[in-house]
């Protein structure tokens, strides 16, 4: 375990309280004009998701818990979780669902994800930032509409909605970001 002063904790780093792990999932430092300045860290209990609210004085020290990371391609989904295996030796593991969560849905076959290991156990993932998938469905331009603001509904291959600008139609492939679903450009290739 290494120490760290509560002020340079971040989100996603993994701390070790009270012998359990915790996932930061918001780190905040509060510098009042009077009194002492505070670290209010919103985190989740990773065995079994529970949400902790704990405050620091900015010089406390916090243990952060050794993670090893690595880079595997996701293979497919079954009852158990995400199926993923590791490019150099084959070795394949699963990951809970909870742990890529709500951007699972843009999970694709052989899709580099990099997740952070504890003692062998996966605690967190990531996922590409942007992803390309193509428009199976999209709403025909209605005229009158000025191209500089105006954005379509459409539906991607995956089943989710994204708001595209009029020249996309269906069959084009955009780029869309993971993190909130939002359309970045149509795809180059």
């Amino acid at each position: 375990m290494v120490k760290i002063i509560a002020s340079s904790v971040r989100k996603g780093n993994v701390l070790d309280i009270d012998g359990k792990l915790v996932i930061v999932m918001k780190a905040e430092n509060i510098h009042p004009g009077k009194g002492t300045p505070v670290t209010h860290l919103d985190m989740r209990r990773i065995s079994d998701g529970v949400k902790i609210t704990e405050r620091y004085r900015t010089t406390d020290q916090v243990e952060r818990a050794y993670l090893e990371e690595k880079t595997y391609n996701y293979l497919y989904e079954d009852d158990m979780g995400f199926n993923l295996m590791e490019p150099e030796t084959y070795d394949q593991i699963s990951v809970p669902k909870e742990i890529i969560g709500e951007q699972s849905v843009y999970l694709q076959e052989n899709m580099p994800i990099s997740v952070s290991l504890h003692e062998g156990v996966p605690v967190s993932a990531e996922i590409p930032a942007r992803v390309t998938l193509e428009v199976v469905e999209a709403d025909p331009v209605v005229k009158g509409q000025t191209a500089s603001s105006s954005y379509k509904p459409a539906v991607l291959s995956n089943g989710q909605r994204v708001m595209v600008p009029p020249h996309i139609t269906s069959g084009t492939r955009v780029v869309v970001m993971t993190a909130d679903g939002s359309y970045v450009e149509r795809a180059k290739d």
